[in-house]
């Protein structure tokens, strides 16, 4: 039985975590744990996490960060706890649930059937017979973005944002955590950069042949994100940053 670890990074979520979402998850898959951080949460969100995690056993934990550090941080500090361990799968999702927990199966489905992959990735694409319902605005915004971002990294990524990632767990995936992240904005960008630099350094596939982006069949903006318009400009900048620092030979 393969065992997955997901990582959910928190913070502020008190109001809109989804206890029976979660429930369900590990009811349908009996190898499947969940690590939540709660990343400095000011809201009953740490209570809310422990009470749930009280009732599942070992099957979920609660990390926490005293103050807030941001999401990077608090996927990298999950991340690396769950890497520690003996798991086959490890990764992370937001904690809105805008990717639905039911598509999980597929990610590991596609690394269990493709063993050179090193990482799937969420890929909210509008298709027929597909339930994408993103903002517009913000839409738009991260199509810039992500075109840019995929220039950038020389590699036909079509959605690094969406909060939904599973690795292959390995000493070199671990390793993409190692150190701290230059951008917290950006994170998901500056995950595939040091992916890409660390097979462009070694031997064996490319990145282009161990990253596999799944098409969603639901993603849905959930009320209360806290990303803003103008986070994007942001965003650009920093993923230049991330160039710079860390593909620019």
């Amino acid at each position: 039985m393969r065992r997955t670890i997901i990582v959910v990074p928190c913070y502020n979520e008190a109001h809109r975590f989804d206890e029976s979402a979660f429930a369900s998850a590990l009811d349908a898959d009996p190898a499947l744990s969940f690590y939540f951080v709660d990343d400095g949460s000011r809201d009953r969100t740490r209570a809310r996490l422990e009470a749930f995690a009280a009732s599942r056993g070992e099957r979920c934990r609660v990390i926490a960060h005293e103050m807030n550090q941001g999401k990077a941080a608090a996927v990298r500090t999950g991340l690396l706890e769950a890497f520690a361990t003996d798991a086959d799968y490890c990764g992370f999702w937001d904690a809105d649930l805008a990717t639905p927990l039911d598509e999980l199966p597929r990610f590991v489905e596609i690394l269990e059937e493709r063993p050179l992959l090193d990482l799937a990735i969420g890929s909210r694409v509008k298709l027929l017979g597909r339930s994408i319902e993103r903002n517009p605005l913000r839409h738009y915004l991260g199509r810039v973005a992500a075109t840019i971002a995929s220039l950038l990294l020389d590699l036909p990524v079509y959605d690094t944002q969406c909060g939904a990632k599973l690795f292959r767990n390995t000493p070199a995936a671990a390793k993409l955590f190692a150190e701290p992240f230059a951008s917290g904005w950006v994170f998901d960008v500056e995950i595939i950069a040091r992916l890409v630099r660390q097979r462009r350094d070694g031997d064996g596939p490319s990145a282009e042949e161990t990253i596999y982006e799944v098409p969603l069949y639901r993603w849905k903006d959930v009320a209360g994100s806290k990303i803003r318009p103008a986070d994007y400009l942001r965003a650009f900048v920093d993923v230049l940053r991330v160039y710079q620092r860390t593909l620019r030979r």
